[in-house]
């Protein structure tokens, strides 16, 4: 029996441990590249971030306007616009307003921009009035009415004879900045017109549109010389490259693509965590004209600043085996540290008490899983530049010295496990079915068990607490990535004492755990359901469903009546294991893919796809369904 409740969100934001670098508190607005490299970002409500590429670190940060809702840096990233019932402009380094005036009585600031290389602004407005206006001379230099719906979108041509704007009734209209006069008429998008860019040749026109695609315009005359459309959602911005060559462009669907313009060929596709794109930017020349290697930085709802390197061709940060990367946490055995390794970057600590990091492993890079010992000890997957190809484990104490190596093992290890009494190690990874176990601490191989889950990669590993049987059972979840069919995985339930599988359960499990005290059996299968066996006879206690995504972990609670689960569809949910039923459901705005419960079953610590960590107080998930 199972129970779906809507997810909730938490009354009060969760506690976060290890805020991850370009980590903003809210919802991005705009994004803005100075051309001495530093990075600027505005997010609700108007605070303006400085950030520091090289160190990827928050330098400073400067309240602006809290009712803005357009914004606008200027080309060389040193000033930025602010649009609601006025217009303000920001010196971004000291955050001192150097202008600032009212719009007419009623009228609402939709659109923004900077000319290249003077103090004059082109403003749009909610009635469809459109200004440039030289900012410090208080003096509007042209004006256009009945821009039919109002206006959305303005950009300057680089040559500054033009401006372009794009208006709610789906025409760009291109204006002679001599005369004055409406040169030429766009049409041909079906939805609202967002955004607009030049090419630094001053012969095209990019705009991008709700209607899910990026529009190419030869300005000359009037023409469409190419649709992208690619995008699965609505085109919130876009974005060229100093040199012209790269347009990047950002939807609802929470992804960027970004393609040549030379031909138009699709260069990368980068896809976010969580939550709409709404701003991106490249790399500006600097001072000189002198021109830097292309970075885009680009992000929106999930509230992460993301970097690609055009150079490289890759995320700033990311490794090339991402995607065999955990994110995951583990809780020490008195509950006072906790452990996250994020993206196979670093493995950090953290004093739960006190929330700063108390350690962080530079040696341990581009990880690619970890274990926590019952005793303190951890186990460390090294990757092959640090192993080469048959891959090694490192046992390391609670300071991060490395105690033994445990070598021989063929291809990455994605799935560590120590047995509950810390003498022996479960290994094993997702291009075999083989599991290995190594004693400790002398990292010898004990057994290798073949085929551990028959024809499957291994996916998880959790031992059984012994305190029932008496002899050490393991569990072993695999994923069978090449079915076809009904059959996804398996589970086997390894006797080590016979070192046979005593049983194989149906379907490819993404995480597994035992009760505490060994009763029962949790497996989330790669089709978002929960599945609790009774662990000696193996007969289902209960068929838990409520998620939409993959479960990346479960956990009991440590007096085994409850269950926790965290999912790929951002939510943490509660459930009741003798009567099968969802207790509560709360949605956070990350994926989240590992957890872990405090000794005293009080809190739960999720991992989540951001590199930090939510505290959540579990008995807030009860309180949320209470009559």
């Amino acid at each position: 029996m199972s129970m779906t409740l809507p997810p909730l969100c938490p009354s009060e934001p969760p506690r976060v441990l290890g805020a991850p670098a370009l980590h903003t508190e809210s919802e991005l607005l705009a994004l803005g590249q100075s051309v001495d490299g530093t990075l600027w970002s505005v997010e609700e409500p108007g605070l303006l971030r400085q950030w520091q590429l090289a160190s990827r670190r928050e330098v400073a940060q400067h309240p602006l306007d809290e009712l803005a809702t357009v914004w606008a840096f200027n080309w060389a990233g040193r000033l930025v616009a602010s649009g609601s019932d006025e217009v303000a402009i920001w010196e971004v380094y000291s955050g001192e307003q150097l202008a600032s005036w009212p719009t007419s009585e009623g009228q609402w600031v939709t659109a923004l921009a900077f000319q290249p290389g003077v103090a004059v602004l082109a403003i749009g407005h909610d009635d469809g009035l459109l200004q440039v206006y030289h900012w410090n001379d208080r003096r509007v230099l042209h004006e256009w009415e009945n821009i039919q719906g109002g206006v959305s979108a303005v950009a300057f041509s680089p040559d500054r004879q033009h401006l372009a704007a794009a208006g709610e009734d789906r025409l760009i209209r291109l204006f002679d900045l001599t005369t004055g006069q409406l040169v030429r008429t766009l049409q041909s998008h079906t939805d609202r017109i967002p955004a607009l860019v030049w090419h630094p040749d001053g012969k095209r026109l990019f705009s991008a549109g709700w209607d899910t695609t990026v529009r190419v315009w030869d300005v000359t005359t009037g023409e469409p010389l190419i649709l992208l459309n690619n995008h699965r959602g609505q085109v919130h911005a876009i974005a060229l490259s100093a040199d012209g060559n790269l347009i990047a462009a950002a939807d609802a669907a929470n992804t960027v693509h970004i393609w040549d313009t030379a031909r138009y060929r699709e260069v990368a596709v980068l896809q976010t965590t969580a939550g709409e794109v709404t701003c991106l930017c490249f790399t500006p020349d600097d001072d000189r004209g002198n021109r830097r290697p292309a970075v885009l930085a680009y992000g929106g709802v999930d509230r992460v600043i993301h970097l690609w390197d055009a150079r490289q061709g890759n995320e700033v940060g990311r490794d090339t085996e991402a995607l065999l990367h955990r994110t995951q946490v583990a809780l020490d055995a008195t509950g006072t540290r906790l452990y996250s390794l994020s993206g196979g970057i670093s493995l950090r600590a953290f004093n739960i008490e006190s929330g700063e990091t108390v350690q962080i492993m530079e040696h341990a890079t581009h990880l690619h899983t970890f274990a926590l010992g019952p005793t303190g000890q951890l186990a460390l997957s090294l990757p092959e530049e640090m192993a080469g190809e048959r891959r090694s484990l490192a046992i390391v104490d609670a300071q991060g010295n490395e105690q033994v190596r445990c070598e021989g093992q063929k291809g990455p290890i994605t799935a560590l496990a120590f047995r509950p009494d810390g003498q022996m190690l479960a290994s094993g990874g997702i291009e075999s079915s083989d599991v290995w176990l190594w004693n400790l601490p002398g990292g010898t191989v004990e057994v290798i068990l073949p085929d551990a889950v028959a024809f499957c990669s291994v996916e998880t590993l959790a031992w059984r607490p012994t305190g029932l049987r008496g002899t050490a059972e393991l569990a072993v979840g695999g994923i069978d990535h090449l079915a076809t069919g009904e059959r996804d995985g398996e589970v086997g339930i390894w006797d080590l004492a016979t070192r046979t599988c005593r049983h194989r359960l149906p379907g490819g499990a993404t995480a597994i755990a035992y009760s505490p005290d060994g009763r029962w059996l949790a497996v989330a299968h790669l089709r978002h359901g929960i599945t609790i066996y009774d662990a000696d006879n193996f007969d289902v206690r209960a068929t838990l469903s409520g998620h939409a995504d993959t479960i990346g972990a479960v956990a009991f609670t440590p007096d085994g009546t409850r269950l926790v689960s965290a999912s790929e569809d951002r939510t943490l949910r509660l459930w009741d294991v003798a009567r099968g039923e969802q207790l509560g459901a709360w949605e956070l705005d990350n994926r989240l893919r590992a957890l872990a419960i405090d000794p005293e079953g009080r809190f739960v610590y999720t991992g989540n796809l951001n590199t930090s960590c939510y505290q959540i107080e579990l008995e807030n998930l009860t309180a949320a369904v209470a009559p």
